[in-house]
């Protein structure tokens, strides 16, 4: 098989795009946060159920779009509905994937860390680390809290290394009394 000029150059053109494009995708990398760091952080905290998800286009990227209805608000002040914007999708045949971005399923009930966007909406503080899911036992009717990054490795600088740090399984009466403290906590004290 003999290559031309023309076809060596396309090859190549087509293999430094390529080797750019894997350069230019990177892992999430989350730095560890603390409920009181993750208190002091936020604008608004709030136990919220999801009502509806939607995903669009806009400035070139596929956002998800979720509107909760705030039933607790433990700091800031809310809304009748909160909406969310996070990175990431599925529009039409095409889905973004984010690594460490949180998606919500209608009807489930959360405890959103939030900071305000500039488009007016919020975001979740530090995605996985800023959503806490609420599970209640069947039988005793206790509500629990297991924090996304429970299952996702966050980055420790301290000790230089990655590690699975997220709160499970505590009460969720447990995390409201550390965002109350970390409330009361001057922010340059927080772990």
């Amino acid at each position: 098989m003999k290559f031309t000029v023309e076809s060596r150059r396309c090859f190549v053109s087509v293999l430094c795009v390529s080797l750019l494009l894997c350069n230019a995708a990177s892992p999430t990398t989350l730095a560890h946060m603390s409920v009181a760091k993750l208190t002091q952080s936020s604008r608004l905290i709030i136990r919220a159920r999801c009502v509806e998800n939607k995903s669009a286009w806009e400035a070139g990227e596929i956002w998800t779009f979720t509107a909760l209805e705030p039933t607790e608000t433990w700091k800031g002040s809310a809304q009748s509905r909160v909406n969310v914007r996070l990175l990431g999708g599925r529009v039409g045949n095409l889905t973004s994937y984010v690594s460490g971005v949180p998606r919500f399923r209608i009807g489930e009930e959360v405890v959103l860390f939030l900071v305000p966007t500039p488009r007016g909406d919020f975001s979740v503080v530090s995605w996985v680390q800023g959503t806490f899911r609420i599970h209640q036992d069947p039988r005793t009717g206790v509500e629990t809290v297991t924090q996304d990054s429970a299952s996702f490795d966050t980055f420790d600088p301290s000790a230089k290394t990655f590690v699975s740090s997220g709160v499970r399984d505590i009460s969720l009466d447990e995390l409201h009394a550390q965002v109350t403290a970390a409330l009361i906590q001057k922010p340059g004290a927080q772990k």
